[in-house]
């Protein structure tokens, strides 16, 4: 055997070894997850479960990338060009109406309490639902919490017809309450109020209104995944809801630590305003007293009906459908597992 053989078989067996080392990494299940919104407070638990290595120690390679808002994400995962998502369940539940043949699902629960509210501030002297006639409501057409305005109607007994609505982008939302142009606005509680702060609005002239304080007894948002995934790779999406869960039970632990994860992938957010905006999250939608009692992730079917059936009164539905085609709990991990706290 020549002196150059035997250096070309030991590269080639060197170049073997090394293919070989390689070989766990290249069967890790790569999912594509897409937010609802862009990389701030309330991301925290999906970055931190990937920064301390959750989804790779679950055999996961896994990418997530920042939305615009909280319907997005469902054609996102609908259309398969992304394997999860984060979205509100609520739109899920009308995209379901509208198609129903596509069994996209809810596979955890995060937000147990929705962010949905009406903003305002001190001075506009709106105390309740019912202050709100006579005012102007400042809602962008596509925003969440403007869906369940009907729902919000009915349960607080206002006259809608002495409310004037007025459409809004969301980048002007904020700033037009600021500036006396409505005298408040449709929003999630944590972006609304931040947004006002960040303006310059000082935290004790600002008022938020959660629907869920008043009547609406709707869920939030949802992980989901699409159907063909969920059925091709059922552990998968196991793995993927055990490791979520795992980062969101540090970020409640450390919230100052887990926020750290967010602002590396955003440029202009500031800690002073997404620590506060994640400690709000957790308090107000995550951490409620049912995930303290039965732990993250599933949902109390019955108030999934009744919600379902709150939407009704803002939706008119020709296909409505049942809890069990808008969340399943077979990809959850036993309750003893899913202890956050």
């Amino acid at each position: 055997m020549s002196h150059m053989s035997r250096i070309l078989g030991a590269v080639a067996f060197a170049g073997a070894l090394s293919v070989a080392a390689l070989q766990p990494a290249a069967a890790q299940t790569k999912v594509k997850f897409t937010l609802d919104w862009k990389f701030e407070g309330p991301a925290a638990g999906f970055v931190v479960a990937m920064d301390k290595g959750y989804y790779k120690a679950e055999g996961l390679d896994v990418t997530i990338d920042s939305g615009a808002n909280s319907t997005e994400g469902i054609n996102r995962v609908a259309s398969g060009t992304y394997d999860m998502g984060f979205a509100d369940i609520n739109s899920l539940i009308r995209f379901r109406d509208k198609n129903p043949a596509l069994a996209l699902k809810g596979v955890m629960m995060l937000y147990d309490v929705p962010p949905f509210a009406i903003v305002t501030l001190k001075k506009n002297g709106i105390s309740g639902p019912k202050g709100l006639e006579g005012k102007t409501l400042g809602a962008p057409a596509p925003d969440g919490a403007y869906a369940q305005w009907k729902s919000f109607v009915k349960e607080n007994g206002i006259d809608a017809a002495k409310v004037k609505i007025e459409n809004v982008g969301f980048p002007v939302r904020e700033p037009m309450l600021k500036d006396g142009k409505v005298d408040a606005i449709t929003g999630f509680s944590f972006s609304s109020y931040f947004n006002l702060v960040n303006a310059g609005v000082p935290a004790d002239q600002i008022q938020v209104m959660l629907m869920a304080n008043h009547g609406l007894v709707l869920y939030g948002n949802v992980v989901m995944a699409n159907p063909d995934f969920a059925a091709k790779n059922p552990d998968a999406v196991k793995a993927f809801i055990r490791a979520t869960i795992k980062g969101w039970a540090d970020s409640i632990k450390d919230p100052a630590s887990a926020v750290k994860s967010v602002l590396k992938r955003n440029d202009v957010a500031r800690e002073s305003v997404e620590l506060p905006r994640l400690k709000m999250a957790i308090e107000q939608n995550i951490l409620t007293p049912y995930v303290k009692q039965n732990g993250m992730g599933g949902v109390d079917m019955a108030r999934l009906a009744r919600a379902i059936e709150q939407i009704s009164v803002s939706y008119e539905f020709t296909n409505r459908p049942k809890p069990e085609d808008i969340f399943t709990d077979a990809f959850l991990p036993p309750p003893a597992q899913r202890k956050v706290m």
